[in-house]
């Protein structure tokens, strides 16, 4: 299903890539993306040989329904791998486990430092957590990702996507084999992040934020929020002087 649904990727979209000969033929590696569309997980595998295996969460597998039993085997035919968010941790301690197991088997592993989509195409601060803690743990090179205009093929909240192409800068592999066994200092945690969001940002050509995305995501929507609350206020008074 994978190269089926790659293929057609390519033909309806024809996504141009530069750099592709910075991913192995063989061997683990980590691809770290910027994250601006739901299709990245989608366009990026299309354009690679081997296959790579980005994080989902567990409803898109347990949705019940003949929907539910498609998407279900749509993820699973993209190699999307799905992680149970309901523990007290959530998704980050099984996430890194799950990255852990894929690189052991000598795959690439997908993943987006963001933690979430960007809500308006700049890129947003790393989460130190996931990308870092897997590198360390596994020796693994890390190969920052650019997606480019992604965000313009399916904006968020659209369903059909638009015919626009699309193109990925992949960066050349960062080692970070010299901090093995360092995974619980923070601070190299957050050096690691942060040198592989810097390699993003210069791919990608996007504006750096210095906060998380959901940080973002949750002022925009107050933002909204208090519009809103102004709009109605307005109203109002225009209608009690209106009425006066």
């Amino acid at each position: 299903m994978k190269f089926s649904l790659g293929g057609s990727l390519k033909l309806a979209f024809r996504p141009w890539v530069e750099g592709i000969e910075n991913v192995p033929a063989e061997g683990p590696a980590i691809l770290a993306s910027n994250h601006l569309s739901f299709s990245d997980s989608f366009f990026l595998p299309a354009v690679l040989d081997r296959k790579v295996t980005f994080i989902a969460k567990s409803e898109y597998f347990t949705s019940p329904g003949v929907k539910g039993k498609l998407t279900a085997a749509f993820f699973k035919g993209v190699g999307q791998l799905p992680v149970d968010r309901s523990g007290a941790r959530g998704a980050g301690e099984a996430a890194i486990k799950s990255g852990i197991e894929v690189l052991r088997r000598g795959e690439l592993f997908g993943i987006y430092p963001e933690g979430t989509r960007s809500p308006d195409g700049r890129l947003y601060r790393g989460k130190p957590g996931g990308l870092a803690r897997v590198a360390l743990a596994t020796g693994a090179p890390v190969i920052p990702v650019a997606m480019i205009d992604t965000e313009k093929v399916q904006p968020p909240g659209k369903v059909v996507p638009k015919m626009i192409r699309p193109g990925i800068r992949i960066g050349k592999p960062l080692d970070f084999t010299r901090y093995q066994g360092m995974e619980g200092d923070r601070f190299i945690l957050r050096s690691v992040t942060d040198q592989v969001m810097y390699e993003i940002m210069k791919l990608s050509g996007q504006e750096y934020v210095d906060i998380y995305a959901t940080a973002a995501k949750r002022q925009i929507a107050d933002a909204a929020k208090a519009a809103e609350a102004k709009k109605k206020a307005e109203a109002e008074q225009a209608k009690k002087a209106a009425a006066e």
